[in-house]
C-alpha cells in the first residue's frame, strides 16, 4: 500500500503527509486551494479496491470473501461516478482510534480485511473504530479504506462529520445575585 499512501500525500490538501510517507521523497504540494482532480480521486480509489480484490482472491472463508466483495462493490461505485474530493479521514483520525491491548484480543479475533489472526503477529497494531467495540481492524489494513472513504468498513459510520457540541443558551441573568462581578 506504499502506493497508496505516496499517491494520497500527493492529492492531499493538507500540508503534512501521511506518518507512512517519507518526507523527502513526497512531492505534497502547499497550495490550500489545490484539489484533486476526480481523476485524481478515482486514481486512489482504485489503489485500494485493487488490494481489497488481491486479498478476496485469497480469502480463507467465504465470509471473508463476501466481505471483501461488499467493499470492492462500495469502491466501485464511486469509481464510476467519482466525487470531487477525497471523503476520508485524515491521519490524524487515524493516530487517534483507540489501540487494543494485546491481551484484551481473542485467541482467534482477526482482522476483517486480511482474515489474519491478530495474535499470529508478535506486533499487531490493532485499532477499534469509534462506531462499535466490536469493530476492530488491522490499523495497516483499515487505513487506507478510512483515509479513501472516510467511514466504517462495516455499519458505514461516517467518520468524517465533527460532533457537533450543543450549545445551551441561559436567559436568565448571570448567577451572581449582588452584581459582584459585573
Amino acid at each position: 500500500m506504499s502506493t497508496f499512501y505516496s499517491f494520497l500525500d500527493q492529492i492531499s490538501t493538507t500540508a503534512a503527509p501521511t506518518a507512512r510517507s517519507s518526507t523527502i521523497s513526497s512531492p505534497t504540494h502547499h497550495n490550500p486551494h489545490a484539489m484533486p482532480t476526480p481523476v485524481d480521486v478515482t486514481r486512489l480509489l482504485r489503489l485500494v479496491q485493487e488490494q481489497m480484490e488481491t486479498l478476496a482472491t485469497t480469502a480463507p472463508s467465504p465470509e471473508n470473501r463476501d466481505f471483501l466483495t461488499q467493499l470492492v462493490s462500495a469502491l466501485e461505485d464511486d469509481i464510476l461516478d467519482p466525487p470531487e474530493t477525497v471523503h476520508g479521514v485524515g491521519q490524524e483520525f487515524l493516530d487517534g482510534l483507540e489501540r487494543v491491548n494485546r491481551k484484551k484480543l481473542g485467541e482467534d479475533e482477526s482482522c476483517p480485511i486480511c482474515a489474519e489472526r491478530f495474535l499470529d503477529d508478535k506486533y499487531c497494531l490493532v485499532v477499534e473504530l469509534p462506531c462499535h467495540k466490536s469493530h476492530k481492524f488491522d490499523l495497516e489494513c483499515v487505513g487506507p479504506w478510512l483515509q479513501s472513504k472516510g467511514c466504517c468498513p462495516f455499519c458505514r459510520a461516517d467518520f468524517t462529520k465533527k460532533k457537533e457540541v450543543v450549545v445551551v443558551e441561559d436567559d436568565e441573568e448571570d448567577d451572581d445575585p449582588m452584581g459582584m462581578f459585573s
